[in-house]
């Protein structure tokens, strides 16, 4: 889907209609004693505690970075986001806002349904779906999921393996795009992926990274 944003967005579905930011859940209370089971929004390897709740905000705020933003520690690039939702979610693309000179993250991994899962887990679990990322500083792109695998969605985790170059990653902002559902996520369900490669799966660079302009 092709938008400029020269329009009036009111009218069409790059607004609030279609954003899932407000079925983020950013609950302090956990939902369990096991540090491993995780209710609000977190991240690993985070320079600053807690600095991953600047990059979920609305469409129009986007690149702004008054609040703060997430950066990795020195020399590590490697972030890992948990998104914990208060419905079921049916999520239609992503989109990540990094940061100048190298520190976007160039690679993103999603997880859903698996609360609690750390470095060593993201790296040698089979991701619901990859992206090869472009760096999109000024906001204007998103990237397409595989629609059918990214239903009844309570978590999705988002690994970011690497950047540009730089010796951190930054990220201003990740937009979420979907469908939510009246049921409530009481329990956070672990479900194991067992996906079998699919010919189709292999595309060109292009199609392979989902990759439009927002609407």
């Amino acid at each position: 889907m092709a938008c400029n944003h020269d329009h009036s967005c009111e009218d069409h579905n790059c607004s609030a209609n279609w954003s899932l930011y407000k079925q983020i859940d950013f609950s302090k209370t956990s939902r369990s004693t096991t540090p491993r089971h995780i209710s609000s929004a977190t991240a690993l390897n985070e320079s600053i505690a807690g600095s991953v709740k600047f990059v979920f905000k609305p469409w129009e705020n986007r690149l702004s970075s008054a609040e703060g933003y997430l950066e990795s520690n020195e020399g590590d690039p490697e972030l890992l986001v948990f998104i914990p939702f208060t419905s079921d979610v049916k999520i239609k693309s992503i989109s990540v806002v990094g940061g100048a000179d190298g520190t976007s993250p160039s690679k993103m991994r999603a997880f859903i349904n698996r609360d609690g899962i750390d470095f060593s887990d993201a790296q040698t679990m089979q991701p619901v779906q990859e992206w090869d990322l472009v760096e999109n500083i000024q906001g204007m792109l998103e990237y397409e999921t595989r629609y059918s695998r990214f239903q009844g969605v309570g978590s999705l985790t988002l690994h970011f393996p690497d950047n540009f170059g730089a010796d951190t990653t930054q990220i201003y902002y990740i937009g979420l795009r979907g469908e939510a559902t009246q049921l409530k996520r009481d329990a956070v369900i672990n479900i194991v992926y067992e996906l079998m490669p699919n010919p189709s799966d292999h595309k060109t660079p292009a199609e392979a990274w989902g990759l439009s302009h927002v609407e």
